[in-house]
């Protein structure tokens, strides 16, 4: 398959495209940026283009042929650019993105979203109605960066209404990350800043896997998922970490051990994904 990768120098990016080709893909990464030529090249090099995802004209010209799109670029918080550029470059980056698919007749995409779709990390005060979350669970998103991500879960169900024949994945990633060891160590180091983040994360390996089985896995339409780690990061017990922080959330099931507060199984039916522990 044929596979373009927007945001290919980012850190998912940087993880996903030599998987992508060690399983058999051709992939084109566009980014605004190329990066610089080694000599002689990596043996899992994509082909690089320019182009910046804001730039409808840009972003279609680099699609000749492709069969799918993994859209990576944005911004990746509200902390390091105005709000106002934040919000409207990954909204509009997304729509383009789907446009351009709708356009060329691309039938399988695969959007980064974020748990910050329902607000969280970012938010004053992150609300849940209960535990486990799942895509169900009601918007409460406040800051640019989660709005964007669920706007762009709503362009994806726009897309899909009108152009029956697309398949569209919305992965809602958390703190990606290269070993379970780091994450624990980042954890402990942030203290009370770990509460926002419910204690998750996502290896950068297993957000690659679920990345090619969203474009291969029978389903259609745009589905959202949860794709986060089954265990928390942290020392403590998940009941004891409710019931010190998030007393009044309801559990919808018992959460024992160090069991995390993201249900992932709609992503372990719809596409035969669960998060594997290094």
């Amino acid at each position: 398959m044929k596979i373009a990768v927007t945001g290919g120098n980012g850190d998912l990016g940087q993880s996903l495209i030599p998987y992508l080709m060690e399983e058999g893909h051709q992939v084109i990464s566009i980014d605004r940026f190329i990066p610089p030529l080694t000599n002689p090249p990596p043996a899992h090099a994509p082909t690089y283009l320019k182009a910046d995802v804001t730039n409808f004209g840009e972003l279609i010209a680099c699609l000749n042929g492709c069969e799918a799109i993994i859209h990576l670029a944005a911004h990746r918080s509200p902390l390091s650019n105005p709000h106002p550029v934040v919000y409207n470059e990954n909204s509009a980056g997304s729509y383009n993105v789907l446009f351009a698919a709708a356009t060329l007749g691309i039938k399988r995409v695969c959007l980064a979203s974020s748990v910050n779709a329902i607000g969280g990390v970012f938010s004053r005060s992150p609300q849940y109605d209960y535990f486990p979350v799942d895509e169900q669970h009601l918007p409460y998103a406040e800051d640019p960066y989660s709005l964007s991500k669920w706007v762009l879960e709503q362009q994806a169900d726009s897309f899909a209404r009108r152009y029956e024949w697309m398949s569209i994945a919305s992965l809602r990633f958390h703190w990606l990350i290269d070993s379970r060891a780091r994450v624990i160590e980042l954890t402990a180091a942030i203290g009370e800043t770990a509460v926002r983040h419910l204690w998750a994360y996502t290896l950068l390996s297993e957000a690659n896997r679920a990345c090619l089985l969203s474009l291969t896995a029978p389903f259609s339409g745009h589905e959202a998922f949860y794709i986060v780690a089954p265990l928390t990061a942290s020392d403590t017990p998940s009941q004891t970490l409710t019931q010190q922080h998030y007393p009044s959330v309801p559990l919808r099931q018992e959460i024992t051990g160090h069991t995390g507060f993201f249900d992932c199984r709609k992503a372990e039916q719809l596409l035969g994904w669960t998060h594997q522990e290094d």
